[in-house]
């Protein structure tokens, strides 16, 4: 049996919310960005998520000097607190070029805004040291069939998939795939059409997956077959784990606290594939519930982290040649007793 996997977590500032929500009152107090990075390590947290202005605030507004004199800044506290940039995605959602979408606009100007804020997030994960940015297809989509051509919002979409490519010849591509929210249906729902666009572009190499466990579960589907999926075309670069209660907007609920077996499913895949030995970092993107106090908070983090690592050693304690037995004899009602049983540890 080959060396077991030592997870590396990642999560994006994000995650240490500030307490927003939308039907009612704020509940925490704003957590100052610039002291979250401090928090990473104490918390078993070695890898960071950006978002393009996470790393450089209002880079709509400063030239290119001042992006590259902010990301350097950025990249001296990182090292100062011995963390991994995992990845910088371009964040195509906020600004008002992007309502109708970026790239796959009807407008050309918008899709200019969108090809230069992208060409910016480039320029920020090569200067902060990270190897990937990452497009979560946000708006990229349309609310009525009619309002675009879809086969051209494809075609264009494989067009910047081929720009990002030639614009660094070392930038990775990650694509996040989503089937909705903010738009009703959008064009890259899951992973699949992802890797589609990765085998039509001029260097399929670079151009990987990341897979959100919610993001498969609004689209219907089973977040481990997601991710085996991607892993059989070695081109999964990366995961976020959380957890969906049913099919509704993006909860981001802890990893596992919906569906624990779902989330020992997740983990068996990676566990089975190597995931992880080759860096790949185990990346977070759960919210604390809305009605939880305090600043910060990180229970959500730290929760979520303990159970996926249970759950590792759930699988590899798992009688692992009794299942091959149930499987070869194609006893599956065995087979499901006997991971139930493993779970409760009967």
């Amino acid at each position: 049996m080959s060396t077991p996997v030592e997870y590396r977590f990642s999560f994006g500032p994000w995650n240490i919310s500030e307490g927003a929500d939308p039907f009612g009152p704020d509940v925490r107090q704003p957590f100052p960005h610039e002291e979250k990075f401090g928090l990473y390590r104490g918390l078993g947290f070695e890898g960071i998520q950006f978002h393009d202005d996470d790393v450089v605030p209002g880079l709509d507004d400063l030239n290119p000097a001042q992006i590259l004199k902010q990301s350097a800044v950025v990249k001296t506290i990182l090292s100062n607190q011995g963390l991994t940039p995992e990845f910088v995605a371009p964040r195509l959602w906020f600004a008002p070029q992007t309502v109708d979408g970026g790239y796959t606009s009807n407008r050309a100007a918008d899709r200019a805004y969108a090809w230069d804020r992208t060409q910016k997030c480039i320029d920020i994960a090569r200067a902060v040291g990270a190897k990937a940015i990452v497009l979560w297809l946000a708006r990229e989509g349309s609310y009525i069939r009619e309002a675009k051509d879809a086969r051209l919002a494809y075609q264009r979409l494989l067009d910047t998939v081929n720009a990002i490519l030639a614009y660094d010849p070392e930038i990775e591509l990650w694509i996040e795939p989503k089937p909705n929210e903010p738009t009703d249906q959008a064009y890259v729902p899951t992973i699949g059409h992802a890797i589609a666009l990765a085998y039509a572009s001029t260097d399929p190499t670079r151009v990987k997956g990341l897979i959100e466990t919610a993001h498969a579960l609004l689209a219907g589907l089973d977040p481990s077959d997601e991710m085996a999926f991607a892993l059989a075309h070695d081109k999964l670069a990366s995961v976020h784990l959380n957890d969906q209660n049913g099919l509704k907007f993006d909860q981001d609920k802890n990893f596992g606290s919906a569906n624990l077996r779902a989330a020992f499913n997740q983990v068996r895949v990676l566990e089975e594939a190597g995931y992880g030995s080759r860096g790949e970092f185990i990346g977070l993107d759960v919210k604390t519930m809305r009605t939880q106090a305090g600043s910060p908070v990180t229970a959500h983090l730290t929760n979520s982290r303990e159970i996926f690592l249970w759950l590792v050693a759930k699988y590899r304690s798992l009688d692992h040649a009794a299942v091959a037995a149930l499987r070869e004899a194609r006893d599956y009602e065995a087979l499901e007793l006997h991971i139930i049983r493993h779970l409760l540890g009967i």
